[in-house]
C-alpha cells in the first residue's frame, strides 16, 4: 500500500513527526520532490534532528530510504546528513538514490544568492539553496541527471556546454568570477564517487515492491500554498508540493496511492515572503513562536523565525481538497494550552465581501481575516494517549476545526516524540 504524507498549508505542519510515526510500520519512504531548501524536525530516542534531505523514515532499521526522481539532490549535503545521524548513533541507513533524479550544482546556489541580492528589497525570500535555479535548469533541459555522472565523454562535453552558458550570465549579468569547467568536472567526479554505492532504477525497485505488498511512505516537503500551480505565486517553491505528484516524482502509478495523510497545524506559521491572511504580531506572535514546535518556531534550514498565525479553516480546506486528503494529522495542539480564548480565521473578508474559499493570489493579498473565537482549555495535555481524555474545549476546538475545513482529523499530535500521537474515529471518516 502506498500512502503520502503532505502539508496542507505553508510548510512547517508536522510533516516530518508524521512521516517518522507512520514509517514505524512502513517498508519503504520515499522524498519525491524538493530539496534542501526546508527540513524536517524529528525527535525520537537517538535525540533532535532537523533532516534537510533524507526521508524522515530514516531512523528505522527495517526501512529503506529513497531519493526519488522529483528531488533537487545536493550530493554533498546528502552525505553531511547521513554522517550526521551515523555520528549520533543512528545505525547507517539503506539509503537508495534514483538514477533519474537531478543534481543541484554547486553554480546553482551562487545563481541563487546572486540573483537574492540582485532583486534586494523585491527578492523572492528564497533559502538560497539553489532550487528555483535547478529546476530552471531541469525543465530547460540543460540539468545533470545522476546518471550522466557515469559517462565521462557526455560529462565533459556538457560541462564545457552549461560553463560557457553560465558564464555569460556570471560575468555580464552578476559581475562575478567565471567558472573553470575543469574544476566543476572534478567536482563532479567527487560527486559520482559519494553517490555510486547507491544508485539504482527507484521505479522499478518500486514497482517490485508494490507487487509484493510493501508498505510504501511517499514524503513531501513543504504544503499545498507553495505549491507553484495552486499556490500564492510567484512566492511559491520550483516543485509541485501535491501528493498526485508523488506518483511522478517516485515513479509509480497515480492510482497506488490509497492514503492521503494531510497534516495541518493546531494554528498557522509560515517562513519566507508571501500573503498570510491569520498573520498575527508582536507581544502576541512572539509568545506563540517562543511556546511553539520543540524549541520555539524557527525554520529547521535557515534558523529563521517563522511568521505566526491563527489556524486559517479557509486555507486549510483549500490546501486538503488540493492535496486530495483521506486523513487529516492535527499536530501541536499542545502548544495553544497557555490561551484563554483561541482566536480561528473562518473566513476572508475581500473588499467588504466575506468567503469561506481560496482566493487567488491578487485578492489574497487585500484579505483581512474573519476570526471567531473558542474558549481554551488552560492546561498541559502532553501524555494524554485518548481522545475522551482529552479536555472538553480541546475536543471542541478539535471538532469545530474539522467541521470547518470539512476532511476528517483521525491524527492528532500532542508533543514532539514520535509516541505523542492520538488516534481518533472520525465522524466524517468515509
Amino acid at each position: 500500500m502506498v500512502k503520502a504524507v503532505v502539508g496542507a498549508n505553508w510548510g512547517d505542519e508536522g510533516k516530518g513527526k508524521i512521516t517518522d510515526t507512520l514509517a514505524e510500520k512502513a517498508d519503504i519512504i520515499i522524498r519525491f520532490q524538493g530539496g534542501a531548501n526546508a527540513g524536517h524536525t524529528i525527535v525520537n530516542e537517538y535525540g533532535k534532528f532537523a533532516l534537510h534531505t533524507l526521508p524522515s523514515g530514516v531512523f528505522y532499521d527495517h526501512t529503506t530510504s529513497i531519493i526519488g526522481n522529483g528531488v533537487a539532490l545536493n550530493i554533498p549535503i546528502l552525505f553531511n546528513e547521513i554522517k550526521s545521524i551515523v555520528d549520533k548513533g543512528v545505525p547507517m541507513p539503506k539509503i537508495l538514490v534514483s538514477d533519474r533524479c537531478q543534481i543541484v550544482m554547486p553554480y546553482h546556489v551562487l545563481l541563487d544568492q546572486y540573483e537574492e541580492e540582485r532583486l534586494g528589497g523585491k527578492s523572492f525570500g528564497s533559502t538560497k539553496s539553489g532550487i528555483a535555479p535547478f529546476y530552471s535548469d531541469k525543465y530547460a533541459k540543460i540539468g545533470f541527471q545522476v546518471s550522466e555522472l557515469f559517462d565521462d565523454e557526455l560529462l565533459e562535453e556538457k560541462v564545457e556546454r552549461v560553463c560557457e552558458m553560465k558564464n555569460i550570465l556570471f560575468e555580464h549579468m552578476y559581475k562575478k568570477p567565471a567558472m573553470d569547467p575543469k574544476e566543476l568536472l572534478a567536482t563532479l567526479h567527487e560527486y559520482r564517487d559519494m553517490v555510486a554505492p547507491y544508485v539504482t532504477d527507484v521505479s522499478l525497485f518500486l514497482n517490485k515492491a508494490i507487487k509484493e505488498g510493501k508498505t510504501i511512505l511517499l514524503e513531501g516537503q513543504l504544503g499545498t500554498l507553495k505549491d507553484p500551480d495552486h499556490g500564492i505565486y510567484p512566492m511559491v517553491t520550483s516543485s509541485s508540493t501535491l501528493a498526485a505528484y508523488g506518483a511522478i516524482g517516485a515513479g509509480i502509478p497515480p492510482y497506488e496511492i490509497k492514503q492521503i495523510v494531510t497534516v495541518v497545524k493546531a494554528y498557522s506559521s509560515a517562513v519566507g515572503a508571501g500573503a498570510f491572511v491569520s498573520e498575527i504580531f508582536g507581544d502576541e506572535a512572539d509568545e506563540l513562536r517562543r511556546r511553539g514546535g520543540d524549541g520555539g518556531e524557527y525554520g529547521a534550514t535557515t534558523g529563521r523565525p517563522r511568521r505566526m498565525g491563527w489556524f486559517d479553516c479557509v486555507a486549510s480546506k483549500y490546501g486538503c481538497r488540493l492535496q486530495g486528503t483521506t486523513d487529516v494529522a492535527f499536530t501541536v495542539l499542545d502548544v495553544l494550552g497557555y490561551l484563554d480564548e483561541i482566536p480561528v480565521c473562518v473566513g476572508y473578508d475581500v473588499d467588504g465581501e466575506v468567503t469561506t474559499e481560496f482566493p487567488v493570489t491578487r485578492l489574497l493579498e487585500k484579505s483581512k481575516p474573519v476570526l471567531k473565537t473558542l474558549p481554551g482549555w488552560k492546561c498541559d495535555i502532553r501524555g494524554i494517549k485518548n481522545y475522551e481524555d482529552l479536555p472538553e474545549n480541546c475536543r471542541n476546538y478539535i471538532e469545530f476545526v474539522e467541521e470547518q475545513i470539512g476532511y476528517p482529523i483521525t491524527m492528532v499530535s500532542n508533543g514532539p516524540g514520535r509516541h505523542d500521537i492520538i488516534y481518533r474515529e472520525s465522524k466524517l471518516s468515509k
